[in-house]
């Protein structure tokens, strides 16, 4: 009996858990959108500063790179990794905005940047699940986490069974 009630104790904090799981991911979004906009912003500078030059994106990076003072040298190698973040955290906004509600999570577990998920975590704020999704994986989550429980102690189910009970003591 105590044993069913802890699996279904665990069952309803692993669903609870993974009901959240969609909000992280609408808090991760937003960030990865504001991390896209100061990148751009740097970007669009950067670009606007080399076309007054004559150059593209990628020449300007070219000729910082080809500079003979190490300092211009690496600004020019902080550009290119500027500029292909960008690249790479457009790309996977795009991913999660054309998926579904359980691709968005897919698209998120299969690119998501470090840097942006730690900060996200950090400043993460549990919400009530109302979508659909958040339902979804609130009852997936109460499933795994009372099978799993089920599972772990399964061993220790049968024991004492069987055995003959001591006869009591009489006087």
């Amino acid at each position: 009996m105590l044993r069913s009630r802890l699996a279904l104790c665990f069952g309803i904090a692993t669903g609870v858990a993974a009901s959240q799981i969609p909000e992280y991911a609408q808090q991760y979004r937003q960030r990865l959108g504001g991390a896209i906009d100061e990148l751009q912003a740097i970007v669009t500078t950067f670009d606007d500063d080399s076309a007054r030059q004559g150059l593209s994106e990628d020449e300007g990076i070219a000729r910082l790179r080809a500079s003979t003072d190490e300092f211009v040298r690496d600004r020019g190698s902080q550009m290119k990794d500027v500029s292909e973040r960008l690249q790479k955290l457009t790309r996977s906004n795009q991913a999660m905005a054309q998926s579904g509600p359980i691709g968005r999570l897919t698209a998120l577990a299969a690119d998501f940047d470090p840097l942006i998920a730690r900060r996200a975590y950090a400043s993460f704020e549990p919400a009530v699940p109302v979508t659909g999704e958040g339902f979804a994986l609130g009852g997936l989550g109460f499933v795994a986490g009372f099978g799993a429980w089920q599972i772990l102690f399964a061993p220790f189910r049968h024991r004492g069974r069987g055995r003959a009970k001591p006869a009591p003591l009489r006087r």
